[in-house]
């Protein structure tokens, strides 16, 4: 396992993921598949976001409990296949803000271009969690990294459903500092920049737009 890459091997998890993957999925299962996947992994990707004690009183006496410390925490979504991953997320956490990162890949040098980026303010007291369902070549991620990076969060953490060992790699070597939380590693990529065995273009499966 490579440093700052946590595999999220919970039996829900990886039950949910191979239903996802499987080509027979239809688009109605694949969303709901992918909204409970996704919320099932926010307990994980959020387990060491920093509390702050309180003093509240319950129906029978006073008492202190703790909060999530700070601003709410920032659910950035690179479109379009984020969106996916940001819908499930949202029914664990739905005070959070959002942001949208909007990058296509260019099929001729699999590098990304931007068309569209918008975020909260006050970035800098907030916690953000950027999501993409796959993690390919990194180059996307990377992109729309770089981008939130000037915005000087609090923290910053990458989730995607499935990865492989060349995106893991360019990602960490990019940002070192940022955290890789995945349900899986697969295989690696193919000639077109497709994870093998992945789960197909997750965009299109949410979206019903092309299988």
């Amino acid at each position: 396992m490579a440093p700052g890459v946590e595999v999220i091997d919970h039996p829900l998890v990886q039950h949910k993921l191979t239903l996802l993957r499987k080509k027979s999925t239809s688009t109605l299962e694949f969303r709901r598949l992918l909204g409970e996947l996704s919320a099932l992994m926010t307990y994980e990707v959020t387990r060491d976001l920093p509390l702050r004690e309180v003093a509240i009183e319950t129906p029978v006496a006073a008492t202190r409990g703790v909060c999530i410390d700070g601003k709410k925490v920032v659910l950035v979504a690179i479109l379009r296949a984020g969106i996916g991953i940001l819908d499930g997320m949202l029914s664990v956490v739905p005070g959070a803000r959002v942001g949208h990162v909007g990058l296509y890949r260019d099929e001729a040098t699999l590098h990304p271009v931007e068309y569209y980026f918008r975020m909260p303010r006050d970035l800098e007291q907030r916690d953000v969690i950027v999501v993409d369902p796959m993690l390919a070549t990194g180059n996307s991620a990377i992109a729309a990294l770089d981008r939130i990076k000037a915005g000087m969060p609090r923290s910053l953490r990458f989730v995607c459903l499935v990865s492989c060992p060349e995106g893991i790699a360019n990602l960490r070597a990019h940002h070192p500092d940022v955290p890789i939380f995945t349900a899986a590693i697969d295989q690696g990529l193919n000639e077109h920049g497709y994870i093998v065995p992945g789960l197909g273009d997750a965009g299109d499966r949410y979206f019903g737009t092309r299988m």
